[in-house]
């Protein structure tokens, strides 16, 4: 028996890895707050506030093959995502959670000490992906409007540079990234992943590339669109010779069969996701008009199903701890330069009228 601690055989560079930081659920955010959880906005995952397609539900009660393992190959998921997309199956890989094909990439093209160029402030996985895989994560910072500096990406980009990851839209400033840049990006000899998690509500999808640019990764999820948060389903469309490494790389049932046959379902039924990807984009609209009407307040244009917002200088954390206590939870970021912002999701009418009244009452404190 050894003498040593279990963490003595722990890879060095994880000893002092942080944890991603997710936000708390629902109901432990409203026992702070001191009231019922059905009383109170969850507005700080940019989930779908109308849930998934109604015939999720449906289709759960008729599963009747949950003792069988799940086909390892996804081949009825990726040919009902190729014909959704308009892309051959071979170039599709499906994910529990578009995070876990972030973590594949990574772990198939990272060595030790190679890069990712990050855009920040951005998702928050990417950095923390390269970290788990023994990468480096090389930032450029977003300008003042929360756009790429192309030409600094372009510059800090060597022999030991992998990936450059780019949200469009952005997370959390919720712009999209021209595509001309992502063009020019492509240019490169480096992997570009374009994370379009949100792309359902805004901005333009580079998709269609994919054929043409073997180093271009597309990243999709259903768990803005889809409404599938809970369930864990996301996808990656890139080279094909790629995505069959992905495939021999990943766990064989790494989608379990509840959620392929919510997949599957909630394709068959775009229609209806699609209008209420149009009601959420309205109530965006109209949740940003309220916004800027309110004194020193300053939401961000957005194509996402969110808002960044900047209170008063120097109010952001007073704020978002004042319509916390009053059962509304937005998402706060300790990053200096989004000290005085907070991201918004955007939820019902109703959840919008609680948190417009909740900011009023912490702005009048």
């Amino acid at each position: 028996m050894t003498n040593r601690s279990a963490l003595d055989f722990v890879r060095p560079h994880l000893l002092a890895l942080a944890p991603y930081e997710a936000v708390d659920p629902q109901d432990v955010l409203a026992a702070k707050a001191g009231m019922p959880e059905a009383q109170t906005a969850k507005l700080n995952a940019n989930e779908n506030p109308y849930g998934p397609s109604p015939r999720v539900a449906a289709m759960m009660s008729g599963l009747d093959h949950l003792h069988i393992y799940p086909d390892p190959g996804q081949v009825i998921m990726r040919t009902a995502l190729a014909k959704h997309l308009g892309v051959d199956k071979s170039q599709l890989v499906v994910g529990n959670g578009s995070d876990e094909i972030i973590d594949l990439l990574f772990r198939c093209t990272l060595g030790p000490g190679e890069a990712v160029i990050n855009c920040e402030p951005t998702f928050g996985m990417y950095e923390f992906t390269a970290q788990v895989c023994a990468g480096r994560t090389i930032t450029v910072e977003r300008d003042d409007a929360f756009a790429i500096d192309v030409d600094a990406v372009l510059r800090v980009i060597d022999e030991h540079t992998k990936i450059v990851a780019i949200a469009s839209p952005n997370n959390p400033s919720g712009n999209s990234t021209p595509v001309a840049d992502i063009e020019h990006l492509l240019q490169a000899d480096v992997i570009v992943m374009v994370d379009e998690a949100y792309v359902e509500f805004g901005g333009a999808s580079v998709v269609s590339w994919v054929e043409r640019y073997p180093n271009l990764v597309v990243l999709r999820t259903f768990s803005k669109w889809g409404g599938l948060a809970g369930l864990r389903v996301g996808y990656g469309i890139m080279d094909t010779d790629l995505a069959d490494l992905l495939l021999r790389a990943k766990p064989p049932y790494n989608v379990n069969q509840v959620s392929e046959a919510a997949m599957l379902v909630s394709l068959a039924d775009a229609d209806t996701l699609n209008k209420r990807a149009m009601i959420i984009v309205r109530e965006r609209d109209r949740m940003m008009t309220s916004l800027e009407e309110m004194p020193g307040v300053t939401p961000l244009p957005s194509d996402a199903n969110f808002l960044l917002c900047r209170m008063p200088d120097g109010r952001g954390k007073a704020v978002y701890e004042s319509i916390a206590r009053q059962g509304v939870f937005v998402r706060y970021y300790s990053r200096a330069e989004l000290a005085d912002y907070l991201r918004i999701s955007v939820g019902t009418p109703e959840q919008t009228t609680q948190l417009i009244n909740a900011i009023g009452q912490a702005l009048a404190e």
